[in-house]
């Protein structure tokens, strides 16, 4: 199995890049977050997770290994494949540990490929989880989360066409002085 890749990343289509290994280009697919943060055409080091099937055999790398640990949990789910992983992944911690003490499937319903059932269903699997690894989703502080967090700007920018880590993204990093979610909205669709 490969575990970890160092070499250089070159980023292909969004989540996806090539990490050239000594002349060897291994392609892995990232969460959105990681896809970001990698520098292009620099050094850069994953941790590995190997997804063997009959018919496939993925990668998929994180910057540090408590992203990876995540995925292999969350994968381990029923329902839950890498792509759904790697969704949920890229979702900001605070917002997952959130949605699991307030019960709330809304907060989960804007990750793509999340519906009312599924978010439902993966409410109580992360419940699950995150009794067996209680520091899974680091601590139960959700105070991370921007005061001008709005789950109505991103249910607008998700119905745009943006995925809900780039549409959480975009908002986080708008000024605090924004109150309205239209003015929100508005910045973040100017800012992706």
């Amino acid at each position: 199995m490969i575990a970890h890749l160092r070499g250089t990343a070159q980023k292909l289509g969004v989540g996806e890049v090539i990490m050239d290994v000594q002349g060897v280009g291994y392609r892995v697919c990232v969460p959105l977050d990681v896809w970001e943060k990698l520098p292009e055409f620099a050094p850069a080091s994953l941790w590995i997770s190997s997804y063997i099937r009959e018919d496939r055999f993925d990668l998929y790398g994180f910057l540090d290994r408590a992203g990876q640990v995540l995925f292999e949990s969350l994968i381990r789910l029923s329902g839950i494949g890498p792509k759904l992983g790697l969704e949920l992944c890229a979702v900001p911690k605070a917002l997952l540990l959130r949605a699991v003490q307030e019960q709330d499937a809304g907060l989960l319903k804007n990750v793509k490929g999340v519906g009312k059932k599924t978010a439902e269903k993966l409410l109580v699997e992360l419940k699950s989880l995150l009794e067996k690894s209680p520091g899974l989703l680091g601590t139960p502080d959700v105070s991370e989360l921007p005061h001008e967090f709005d789950q109505d700007a991103i249910a607008a920018l998700t119905s745009l066409g943006y995925d809900s880590p780039a549409a959480v993204d975009a908002l986080k990093r708008l000024p605090p002085d924004l109150k309205s979610t239209e003015e929100r909205v508005a910045a973040a669709l100017r800012s992706l």
